[in-house]
């Protein structure tokens, strides 16, 4: 197959990690042949340290023409004066919303080789096989904000028409895994959640009543995920509060390196990226874990090209990578030697084209 992809390396460690992640792709374009061509461009603070806008319209062009787009990741304190105009988190949100990705998915699993790497005891964590499911254009990240000297605030909203959209996307989800799905919300608190509570329990009588819904609110969903995080298969919540738990999610597996994502919405397109941030404080070591944003690519095969057995090859691969010890300083303690980014990409391409001394 043929496909074109926009590459948007982004700031921080975003480069490098995407640098390996585009090698892995292009691995499995070789052998599996396929012909990815990738075109890059400018996203965040380089985009504006380069033209002064976070979302240029030539990327946004490039995104819009594409087959679908890959994110390393943005922003940094470069960046955060808060007096600014413009910062590199508006770019991305901005592109979500030209490529209407709503939809969220992240995947959050226990990696066996890295039990002893998360801070949780091993019985808690095993099994866990969990995909959040975060709400991605509404909710105050999008609202009208105001901002004086002495007060600001930040407007919520959320439309029954957006949440049943991404309820339907979780719902259809659930139908593939256990059946069980846990929306999460303020509903004691926020009107919001409660219009998302009462939408998504509507949604699921009328169109999906094979599905076991709970609800939960956000601060419970929060000590759960830690208490008895297998309780958990999929996950359904707003943006803000989907942003918070994922990234507490994360130190399930071991590292907020590990984990991908992707943000999808109608059709085949999406933006795919690791969850975590630019990092700018080990930007240019080698040390980022890459294996987030090599996860994403895995994703974009799947979600976005239909192509099962080349996803899989990368997984597969990166449990290999990891079962033999190739860590980066994120996951390494004790006498663990790290490895670089650059050598898990390698190991990862070395073990997807099976060749046995990559170690």
């Amino acid at each position: 197959m043929k496909a074109k992809i926009v590459v948007l390396p982004g700031d921080g460690i975003g480069p490098e990690v995407t640098t390996e992640a585009m090698r892995v792709l292009k691995a499995i374009g070789e052998f599996y042949k396929h012909e990815f061509q990738l075109n890059y461009a400018r996203l965040g603070g380089e985009a504006i340290d380069f033209c002064g806008e976070p979302l240029p319209d030539e990327t946004k062009t490039h995104c819009q023409e594409a087959d679908t787009v890959f994110l390393g990741a943005i922003g940094g304190p470069k960046w955060d004066n808060p007096k600014a105009k413009v910062r590199p988190e508006q770019g991305l949100l901005g592109l979500r919303k030209i490529l209407n990705v709503f939809a969220n998915l992240r995947p959050v699993r226990a990696i066996p080789a890295l039990s002893a790497v998360s801070p949780l005891k091993e019985d808690r964590i095993q099994g866990v096989d969990i995909a959040v499911v975060r709400e991605l254009t509404g909710g105050i990240y999008f609202g009208k904000k105001t901002r004086s000297a002495s007060e600001a605030t930040d407007l919520c909203v959320y439309s029954k028409a957006e949440i049943e959209r991404v309820a339907r996307f979780a719902c259809e989800l659930a139908r593939h895994r256990s059946g069980h799905i846990v929306s999460v919300d303020k509903a004691n608190v926020l009107e919001t959640s409660r219009l998302w509570r009462e939408t998504v329990t509507d949604l699921v009588e009328k169109e999906y009543p094979t599905l076991h819904l709970d609800h939960m609110l956000v601060d419970a969903a929060a000590m759960k995920l830690i208490q008895q995080p297998t309780y958990f298969d999929v996950i359904l919540t707003e943006n803000m509060f989907g942003d918070i738990l994922t990234d507490e999610a994360s130190v399930l597996s071991g590292s907020m390196g590990l984990l991908p994502s992707a943000s999808l919405g109608v059709g085949s397109k999406g933006l795919y990226e690791p969850i975590h941030g630019s990092a700018p404080d080990i930007a240019g070591q080698g040390v980022a874990n890459p294996i987030g944003a090599i996860l994403s690519v895995a994703m974009m095969l799947r979600h976005s090209f239909a192509l099962e057995t080349e996803a899989t090859a990368i997984e597969s691969a990166v449990d290999e990578v990891l079962s033999a010890g190739m860590w980066t300083p994120d996951l390494a303690f004790g006498d663990h030697k790290p490895v670089s980014t650059r050598q898990v990409g390698e190991a990862v391409v070395a073990a997807i084209t099976a060749n046995e001394i990559w170690y």
